[in-house]
């Protein structure tokens, strides 16, 4: 950037600053929110499938005259579909989903505005209004987003820690 004005460089480090923020953000948000999904995508596995065994079992039992049995395993399926209809696993896996694929697509936009759009020094007031569109779409997205549970999140921000969000091409050395 040398040869530009000294307020053209704070400018230009100062979009730079907030892109990063905003690529972190949307970084931690989107890993979160895979999390989030993977926790409810296992919740409906582990209340579907023994739902359907014991509903299957309690048939089986009830042609063997068994009524006890088939009653006891009757209540169990209902409960465990009760709980499915009630928690919804797979609808709040389905809306994690689509926030953590948005949340990506943001960051990937943010990164592509510091790695590329950046340097067209010449659009400097369009580079502030594509930034502030950038951070109006964060801000809609934290609005319209399910909560990222906090046991997701931990295993997020460990994730990122260790370099699981990280490109081989930005690796150094």
């Amino acid at each position: 950037m040398n040869g530009y004005p000294d307020d053209t460089q704070k400018q230009v480090a100062a979009l730079r600053r907030e892109a990063e923020r905003l690529e972190e953000d949307a970084t931690y948000s989107s890993k979160g929110h895979f999390n989030a999904e993977d926790t409810w995508v296992r919740r409906n596995y582990w209340l579907g499938v023994p739902a359907t065994v014991l509903g299957a079992v309690a048939g089986a039992t009830l042609i063997k005259s068994q009524p006890e049995w088939a009653t006891a395993f009757t209540l169990l399926a209902s409960l465990l579909t009760g709980l499915m209809t009630f928690l919804k696993p797979n609808e709040r896996a389905a809306m994690h989903r689509a926030a953590a694929g948005q949340f990506l697509a943001l960051r990937n936009d943010a990164r592509l505005f510091r790695e590329i759009e950046l340097f067209q020094l010449d659009r400097l007031s369009e580079l502030h209004e594509r930034l502030q569109a950038l951070s109006a779409m964060r801000n809609e997205l934290n609005l319209k987003s399910p909560s990222i549970p906090r046991r997701a999140f931990v295993s997020a921000r460990k994730g990122i820690e260790e370099g699981e969000s990280i490109h081989k091409v930005d690796k150094v050395g």
